[in-house]
This record gives C-alpha cells, sequence and structure tokens, in this order.
C-alpha cells in the first residue's frame, strides 16, 4: 500500500482506533528493532567465538599431523586415522598433488576455490560456506615444512539452531510487545476519549433542552480548567436564554391586554356590519383578518418562550392519535374524511401542545399549498416503536433545499396564492411540540405532487 493510501487509512479511524495503532506500531517498531540488534549482535559475538574456537582447534590438529609427517616414513592414512578432530570435524589434506580426506562427505570439491588459492598461496584463511545444504566453516593452514595443505572442515548446524531458536523467541517478543501495546494503547485511549465521551453527553443533554445539565467537577488539574470553562459556558448560555426567552413571553402578555381590546372592539364592530358603507366593510374585514393574524402570532410566541424555558409539556396522557387528528380537522372546519386512518396507535402527550401542532401543519398546508387534501395515519415500518402522520397538500411543493430552512423560526415564504405567508412560527413551534414528545417532524415531496409533511412519534407500546 502506497504512503497516500496509508494516510487515507489512518485518517478514515477513529481517534480511539489511531491511538490504539499508534501504540501497537510504536511497540512493534521498537520492539522489532531490539530483536533485530539483539539477533545480529548476538549472532555476530556467537560467530566470532564459534570461529575463534575452531580456529584454535584446527592450529592444534595441524600441528599434530605437521609432527607425525615428520617422522620418517609417515604414512598420510594412517596419520589421518590417527588425527582426532573435533566431533563432527573432517581433515582433508593435499601433499604432492594427491588429496585425502578422513570422512567420505568432504574432499577437493568440497572446498572452496577462493580459500584454497589463499592457502596455496603461503597465508592461512577461513570461510564459512555450506556444504550438503548445512553452514559449515573451513580453516586453511599451509604446512610448508612437511609440504602439505591442511584443511578442516567444521559444521555450525548447532550454532545455526541456537541462533534460529533464538531469532523465534526475539519474533515472538516483539509480536508480545506489539500485542501489549496495543492492549496500553485501548488502555489510554479510553482513559483520553473518557471526558470527551462525558463532554459530549453533556453538550447532547443540554442541545436537547436540559439546560441544568453540567459536568462534574473533577480533581484532574489538566482537565478542572476545561470542566470550568464548559459550565461557565453553558452558564452564560442559560441566562441568555432565560433572558430572552423571558423577554419574549413579557411581550406577549403586554401585548395580549391591547390585543383583547381590539379584537373585543372589532366584534362589536361586526356586530353592526350591516349598518356600515362598503368601504368600511372592505376595512373592517382587513382589520379582522390582522387581528387573527396578530393573535397566533402572540400565541406562537407564548408557546415558543415557554418551550425555550425548559418547560415539559403538561398533562401527558395516553392518546388515541386518530381521535385527536379527527377532532382538530373537525374543530379547524376541515372534513374528517381528510382524515385516513391505518393504525389504532396511541402517542403519550399534551393533547392541547398536539393539536396546535397538527393544526399549524393543516393551516400551512392550506396557505402554502392549493389546499389539505389528505391527512394519513399509519404505522412506521422502519421503528415498530413509532407512528407516522402525514399531512399532504396539492400546492407546488417545496424546494430541496428550502425542505429544512422553512422550520426555523420567521422563515416565511411565498403562499400558492402569491400573497405574504404568516407569521413564520407555525413549523418551527410544530417542531419544537413534536420535539418536547420524543418525535421528529419533516418535510418531503407528494409522490402525486405538492408538500408532504411528516410527523413521526413514540407509541404507546400495547
Amino acid at each position: 500500500m502506497s504512503a497516500t493510501g496509508m494516510g487515507r487509512v489512518v485518517r478514515a479511524r477513529g481517534l480511539r482506533g489511531r491511538v490504539v495503532l499508534a501504540f501497537g506500531v510504536g511497540a512493534l517498531l521498537v520492539s522489532a528493532i531490539f530483536a533485530v540488534l539483539t539477533y545480529g549482535l548476538t549472532q555476530s559475538y556467537l560467530l566470532t567465538q564459534r570461529e575463534q574456537a575452531v580456529v584454535r582447534q584446527v592450529y592444534i590438529d595441524a600441528n599434530f599431523l605437521r609432527g607425525r609427517l615428520e617422522t620418517a616414513g609417515a604414512d598420510m592414512p594412517t596419520v589421518l586415522t590417527a588425527s582426532t578432530p573435533s566431533a563432527d570435524a573432517t581433515i582433508v589434506v593435499s601433499r604432492g598433488g594427491r588429496w585425502y580426506s578422513s570422512s567420505l562427505e568432504a574432499g577437493r570439491e568440497s572446498l572452496p576455490f577462493a580459500l584454497r588459492a589463499e592457502v596455496e598461496s603461503g597465508r592461512p584463511a577461513s570461510m564459512r560456506t555450506r556444504l550438503g545444504g548445512e553452514p559449515v566453516l573451513v580453516v586453511g593452514v599451509p604446512l610448508r615444512a612437511v609440504g602439505a595443505y591442511f584443511y578442516e572442515v567444521v559444521p555450525l548446524t548447532e550454532l545455526q539452531e541456537t541462533l534460529r531458536i533464538l531469532g523465534t523467541v526475539l519474533l515472538g517478543g516483539a509480536l508480545v510487545a506489539a500485542a501489549a501495546g496495543g492492549g496500553l494503547g485501548v488502555w489510554a485511549s479510553r482513559s483520553v476519549l473518557r471526558p470527551l465521551n462525558e463532554v459530549a453527553s453533556t453538550a447532547a443533554q443540554i442541545a436537547g433542552g436540559q439546560l441544568d445539565t453540567r459536568l462534574a467537577a473533577t480533581r484532574d488539574p489538566d482537565l478542572a480548567t476545561i470542566v470550568g470553562s464548559f459550565n461557565s459556558m453553558v452558564d452564560t448560555l442559560q441566562q441568555r436564554i432565560q433572558r430572552d426567552a423571558r423577554l419574549a413571553a413579557d411581550v406577549s402578555h403586554e401585548l395580549r391586554s391591547p390585543l383583547t381590546t381590539l379584537v373585543a372592539s372589532v366584534e362589536v364592530l361586526n356586530t353592526r356590519r350591516d349598518e356600515l358603507p362598503q368601504r368600511s366593510r372592505q376595512a373592517l374585514d382587513l382589520v379582522t383578518g390582522e387581528l387573527e393574524r396578530f393573535r397566533n402570532l402572540l400565541d406562537n410566541l407564548l408557546e415558543l418562550a415557554r418551550m425555550d424555558a425548559g418547560l415539559d409539556p403538561r398533562a401527558i396522557e395516553p392518546l388515541p392519535l386518530a381521535d385527536l387528528l379527527g377532532h382538530t380537522l373537525r374543530r379547524s372546519g376541515r372534513s374528517p374524511d381528510l382524515l385516513v386512518v391505518e393504525s389504532d396507535a396511541k402517542v403519550n402527550g399534551d393533547k392541547l401542545m398536539l393539536e396546535r401542532m397538527f393544526g399549524n401543519l393543516f393551516d400551512n398546508a392550506e396557505i402554502h399549498g392549493h389546499r389539505l387534501v389528505r391527512v394519513r395515519l399509519l404505522a412506521d415500518t422502519e421503528a415498530d416503536d413509532r407512528v407516522l402522520v402525514l399531512v399532504d397538500d396539492d400546492g407546488p411543493g417545496v424546494r430541496r433545499e428550502d425542505r429544512e430552512r422553512i422550520f426555523e423560526r420567521f422563515a416565511t415564504g411565498r403562499t400558492a396564492r402569491r400573497s405574504s405567508s404568516g407569521t413564520g412560527l407555525g413549523l418551527a413551534l410544530a417542531r419544537e411540540t413534536v420535539a418536547a414528545h420524543g418525535g421528529a417532524v419533516w418535510c418531503t415531496g407528494r409522490p402525486e405532487g405538492g408538500a408532504r409533511f411528516a410527523v413521526s412519534l413514540p407509541r404507546v407500546q400495547p
């Protein structure tokens, strides 16, 4: 694998994987370097000691053979028979152009040519080679006094076996060290990631609306600053959210009294509508519509302020969702025949909040689509513990890039009639309400054309 490919693999791993990999590879590299150095130094030392011992023994054997050959009438085969080389060693002698060997396994052909040339030039020499697939050490000594060249072939099989065992032990040690390094990496990564996981868990709870959640105090001096800064940041954030929520609630509450007065006054005018001129009736209709829009805006603002303050749904009870949807349709003046029931699921929730939420979705279908065409209640095929409500309209639909933006507060658009839209809080309030009930809401396209809003809520298990 190339360095670029390896880099991509490493980056693709999580932080814990990278820590474990770093510890494991680091331990393997250190142990491998140590094993190679140990093996190299040991091999060099043992070979050197073995070679020195063999050379000393060869000189002893050569002096013994020279002494026997200097005796008048000495016979070479007899002398070789009388020689007692070390165990498994073989003596090869060249004298007068003839070659003699103490074993049938080694002879002139077994001796490296370069070694023979060196010895025949009058200098002793040694060389490691292989004979019959086994390592051997060949030492040659010139015997000028008797006109002979003495060679001794000593096997190194025992030394090779020792080095093989040593290599196996060192390799096993390197693998064990790498495994230990990986285990240490797992422990270290858990120790390092535990505080991060606690921060992530706490942040998720805060994002879910539990603004009172804080990181636990720690005695670790390296983490104390982070914990303190995080908790201080959350305190500031909570105070700002609560301050903004109180401001919205106070403003909405202060506006409710004059709004009530205006609504009452307009209702009085509506009771005498027939006495007004045509232009005055048109102006009255305009004021009535804007007051209704203003009243909805205040109601939505108060509800959002309540949710921003971290207040949970008030009256949680098991609710038959089909009955709730039918009641909401009738209350808003729509036909209950729009409801298609494919599940008799119940949900735990606040009836008033859920009615307001579904009412906002129905109003949205009327305002931004041509009309509300169907409300479908069915079981979620992807999650047995949830139920789906699909709200369909036959309008122009919602562009893919706007399907998330429309749930933002005050995100308004053009209605199906090309007039300005409503308050821009209905869908935002719907998302907040669904989230408070442990569900989710999203927008998609209707297969037949138009927009579809899907609400997923946890169902009450039978």
